[in-house]
C-alpha cells in the first residue's frame, strides 16, 4: 500500500481532563500517515487522482481547534474516523502529541499512536 505522510501538523487546542486546561488550551502536534493507492496519480499527475494534502491538514486543524475532548485518545479517534469517511484512504496511522503538558515534571510531550482501517 502506498502512503501519504503529513508530519508536524500543529495547532492550539482546548483538550484535557481538568476544566481549566480545556479553557486555557495547549499546543498539539499530529503526524498522519494515510494508506491509499497512488499509482493513478503518479501516472496522470492530476490532483483529482490523489488526496489533497491541504484539505486533510485543514480538516485535522478544524477538529483540533473547534472541538474539545478530555482525552487525546478521543481526539485521535475523531480525526482518524473523519479522515476514513471523508477521504479516499484505506488506512490511517496517527500520532497525536500534547506538547509541554501542564504537569510538574519536565516532559516534551504526551502522545497516543493509533491505527485505523476501512478494510
Amino acid at each position: 500500500m502506498d502512503k501519504i505522510i503529513l508530519n508536524g501538523i500543529r495547532f492550539h487546542g482546548h483538550h484535557g481532563v481538568p476544566k481549566a486546561e480545556r479553557q486555557v488550551g495547549g499546543h498539539y502536534e499530529i503526524d498522519a500517515t494515510l494508506g491509499c493507492h497512488l499509482a493513478t496519480a503518479g501516472s496522470t499527475d492530476a490532483l483529482i487522482d490523489t488526496i489533497d494534502y491541504a484539505e486533510v491538514v485543514t480538516r485535522i486543524i478544524e477538529i483540533g481547534t473547534q472541538q474539545s475532548f478530555q482525552l487525546i485518545e478521543a481526539l485521535a479517534e475523531k480525526i482518524a474516523t473523519t479522515i476514513l469517511v471523508q477521504f479516499a484512504v484505506e488506512e490511517v496511522h496517527l500520532i497525536v502529541k500534547k506538547l509541554h503538558p501542564p504537569i510538574e515534571q519536565p516532559i516534551n510531550y504526551f502522545a497516543v499512536e493509533i491505527f485505523r482501517s476501512n478494510v
